[in-house]
């Protein structure tokens, strides 16, 4: 199937897991994971309607975008990827929203470069709901003193919150309780589920999914 093909299968399955959770399928973002694919392979997803991609790595968006965002003039960029202190600078320059910010200290580093910027950039807090050592992410008993944080002394526009469920667990419990986490911390915003469990995140209040494979094919 073409890439415009998937993106309207995408979209179906959206709306039927929407109307199943008695939501409005309107109220659901699908940010289309282009992390890996050249600027041609991403095209037909602009030329279909598509205006929200995630990236992984700054340096590949610094290099692909200018020239996709000269295609249309309202695309959002979001970041999704693990975000280095000393890319920051590169980051707020670049994305439209950050939805990785994982510890205290890329908060201080964006928070600064939004300000010297002029950027006022949302921002999604990640949460490591399986407490994986190996993995980025806000441990789920430090998120309301990092909301604070972030929004209170930092300045920063907490949108939401968002989460990678471990591999090999049912991503039903995970996506529960980062459902749980938002509305304890007055929080509107859940960026969570991919290709493999979208349809589940939205049964629990995801407002954006990250789709990618489903979308381009698999890298």
């Amino acid at each position: 199937m073409s890439v415009e093909e998937n993106l309207l299968e995408i979209k179906s399955k959206m709306a039927k897991a929407a109307e199943e959770a008695g939501r409005d399928a309107d109220g659901i973002v699908l940010v289309a994971v282009s992390k890996t694919f050249e600027a041609d392979h991403i095209l037909p997803a602009i030329e279909a309607g598509q205006r929200v991609f995630g990236e992984n790595r700054v340096q590949e968006a610094q290099a692909k975008w200018p020239g996709l965002r000269a295609r249309a003039s309202d695309i959002e960029l979001h970041l999704i990827g693990p975000l280095q202190s000393n890319k920051a600078a590169e980051a707020v320059s670049v994305f439209d929203v950050i939805e990785s910010v994982d510890r205290e200290k890329i908060a201080r580093v964006l928070a600064d470069e939004m300000q010297r910027q002029g950027r006022n950039l949302p921002v999604y807090i990640q949460v490591n709901t399986g407490s994986e050592p190996q993995k980025a992410g806000i441990a789920p008993d430090e998120v309301a003193n990092f909301v604070s944080l972030c929004s209170t002394e930092l300045g920063l526009q907490v949108r939401g919150l968002m989460c990678i469920p471990p591999v090999d667990e049912n991503p039903g419990p995970h996506f529960a309780l980062l459902q749980k986490l938002a509305s304890e911390n007055n929080l509107q915003n859940l960026s969570m589920g991919m290709s493999s469990d979208f349809e589940t995140a939205i049964g629990f209040g995801a407002t954006s999914v990250r789709v990618g494979s489903a979308i381009f094919g698999h890298r």
